[in-house]
């Protein structure tokens, strides 16, 4: 696609206020694809106003039409599937067959569950002498990363838009062209003026901007903690609503009796995918002492096939991390872990291409759980693997961390796996290799976020309740 010269605002590209311009780097050969504007908060003001007018109208507008808007949207993304595939495996260096089933698959699974969810939800309840009203929030600012660039925007907006709301976007620096390419999705689909716009730009300038006007109601975001931290600041003090999904550091554990090898090799693949760009990748694998050394040789032959190379090539299964910074952060963390004495049983720091932001593939054992890379996150194509005595102590290294996004539990029969997974602090588990289910909530416990993604309680996010008494 060709990089849009301006602002979705109201219905129309516009010129953006400033003249600064945001490079389009492709990470597997650091080559510069598109440039497109850098927002300003004039940017931001502007298209705030515009969802702030179009609101009453697209408020009142009955469930069952936003219902087929929603899945209108749902078409147009993918009568576009291709192109929307191509542009993120460019800007973001996933293979061409994860953007195709993941990056694209699920985005459109999820808008149409939103599609269903609209025409079906209970906007309005009785209870004894009251009616209950659950209405829209008003304008979202919605603030989106680029790790799953497509999935994170329509998991904000098409629970968004069926709640009744507008919103403007800022979508992350590194991957603009998704979210450009997503307007396009949403002018051609019918959606009125003013309901959806998009300001691309920094996250200091017109994420800051965003997160701080006065006609913004509720401020969604998806980033680290960091931001996260700074993003409720700013929305607390000004009294509007906040949903944050942050950061992670989830434990696959692994209990004896599991079906081992499956499970160490769904653990490798679900750190490896997106090149373990993934705030709920299971980058701590929990395994007995007694099964440990199987579990560790498992894991060596299971991030075999995980070589780093172009994401253009058909056979590709791990492409580049998505910048130099995020290259240069991953490293460090990988020297940092051999510093601390774990042993290298794969990968390593030393970049596995002369050009891209490439990260070999590696796993370590000999992972204490006080090690800087079992407790931070790393955001890329690492693992660590844990040994553990007995189930109340792999509870305690699951749990021992600041986040609690994600999790995993194998074990011999579903109520054992089940038993532990209820015990841990975190918002989602995998039961014996669960699959992903559009309608089921997605969020994190402490560090890792407030609120919830997906589903009715992703719509229920941006809903608020008013009774009437009779």
């Amino acid at each position: 696609m060709k990089a849009h010269d301006g602002m979705y605002i109201a219905g129309e590209w516009r010129p953006a206020a400033g003249s600064d311009r945001i490079e389009v780097v492709n990470p597997a050969d650091e080559q510069v694809i598109a440039d497109v504007p850098a927002g300003t908060a004039e940017d931001v003001d502007a298209a705030v106003r515009a969802a702030r007018a179009a609101f009453p109208g697209w408020a009142t507008t009955p469930p069952t039409e936003r219902a087929a808007l929603i899945g209108a949207l749902r078409d147009a993304m993918a009568a576009r599937k291709a192109e929307f595939t191509e542009v993120v495996t460019a800007e973001l260096g996933s293979p061409t067959g994860f953007s195709e089933r993941v990056h694209v698959g699920a985005p459109l699974a999820v808008s149409a569950s939103f599609a269903e969810l609209a025409a079906s939800y209970a906007f309005e309840e009785r209870i004894g002498n009251s009616t209950v009203l659950l209405e829209p929030v008003g304008v979202v600012g919605a603030i989106t990363p680029w790790n799953y660039p497509l999935h994170q925007i329509v998991a904000k907006v098409a629970p968004a838009l069926a709640a009744g709301c507008t919103l403007v976007l800022k979508p992350a620096e590194d991957t603009p062209l998704t979210a450009q390419l997503f307007a396009e999705a949403v002018h051609e689909a019918g959606i009125p003026a003013g309901v959806f716009n998009l300001v691309t730009g920094t996250g200091p300038v017109a994420g800051q901007a965003l997160a701080a006007h006065e006609g913004v109601d509720l401020v969604s975001f998806t980033g680290s903690t960091a931001v996260g931290r700074l993003i409720g600041a700013t929305a607390g003090a000004a009294v509007k609503r906040v949903a944050l999904e942050l950061g992670g550091k989830s434990a696959n554990v692994i209990l004896p009796g599991a079906d081992l090898a499956k499970a160490v090799a769904a653990g490798v693949g679900h750190v490896m995918n997106n090149s373990g760009q993934s705030c709920n990748a299971l980058t701590r694998m929990l395994v007995h002492r007694d099964q440990y050394e199987e579990a560790v040789s498992l894991a060596a032959a299971a991030v075999a096939p995980y070589t780093a190379g172009d994401p253009r090539e058909p056979g590709t299964r791990l492409g580049p991390v998505v910048n130099a910074k995020q290259r240069d952060r991953v490293r460090a963390y990988i020297a940092k872990g051999i510093e601390e004495g774990a042993r290298l049983v794969a990968g390593g720091p030393d970049a596995p291409h002369p050009r891209g932001y490439y990260i070999a593939p590696t796993v370590f054992a000999d992972v204490t759980p006080d090690m800087v890379i079992a407790q931070e996150e790393i955001f890329g194509p690492v693992l660590s693997i844990i040994a553990y005595g007995d189930e109340d102590e792999a509870l305690r290294i699951a749990n021992g961390t600041v986040y609690g996004l994600g999790g995993a539990v194998w074990a011999a029969d579903e109520e054992t796996a089940v038993a532990f997974a209820r015990r841990m602090d975190t918002g989602q588990v995998d039961i014996n290799g669960g699959r992903f289910n559009p309608l089921a909530p997605f969020g994190g416990y402490k560090q890792s976020g407030v609120g919830r993604e997906l589903g009715p309680h992703g719509l229920a996010e941006y809903l608020q309740t008013k009774s009437l008494q009779f």
